[in-house]
């Protein structure tokens, strides 16, 4: 099976920039992140979308693996979960997840097996992240160039050129 890396799109799928976030659902540093984003495409007008990968920092964040798995279990409730796992980052267990997948409209399990046969989705976006140089998170891609500036609205907008 050929994993689309691009799978996790949001705002308009045919907007001329592309902002690359590899995440981690418990960092702190994404959850900070994900309203700035959410703003900047959301007040683009079409031309900015964001591209949500994973990229589970396993060893600092003990969920954030589960995570992954249950965000890819959602299917097309994707955002919505993504979203619910942000607000409660301090909260991942497998107990709280399957409760954010139902708050999220998701239909079926998010844990367990559900989850298990996500792994090859979360890990060839976490092998692109390897791939890419990524080593924590976030880490933003602008597009294909990499972004080291601040993940605040305005410096982003300016990296951008798009007026405020």
């Amino acid at each position: 099976m050929t994993v689309d890396l691009d799978r996790h799109v949001y705002g308009a799928p045919d907007a001329p920039t592309t902002i690359l976030e590899y995440g981690d659902f418990e960092c702190p540093y994404c959850g900070a992140a994900k309203p700035v984003l959410r703003k900047l495409v959301d007040g683009s007008d079409g031309a900015v979308r964001l591209v949500f990968r994973h990229f589970p920092v396993f060893a600092k964040h003990p969920f954030a693996l589960t995570a992954a798995l249950a965000a890819e279990a959602s299917g097309d409730r994707f955002w919505a979960m993504h979203d619910l796992l942000f607000a409660h980052q301090d909260k991942l267990t497998d107990a709280d997840l399957a409760g954010y997948a139902q708050a999220a409209g998701v239909e079926g399990e998010v844990t367990g097996d559900a989850a298990q046969a996500q792994r090859e989705a979360v890990e060839a976006d976490y092998n692109a992240g390897i791939a890419d140089g990524v080593r924590g998170t976030p880490t933003l891609f602008i597009n294909g160039r990499l972004y080291q500036g601040r993940v605040e609205l305005n410096a982003l907008r300016s990296a951008l050129g798009l007026h405020r």
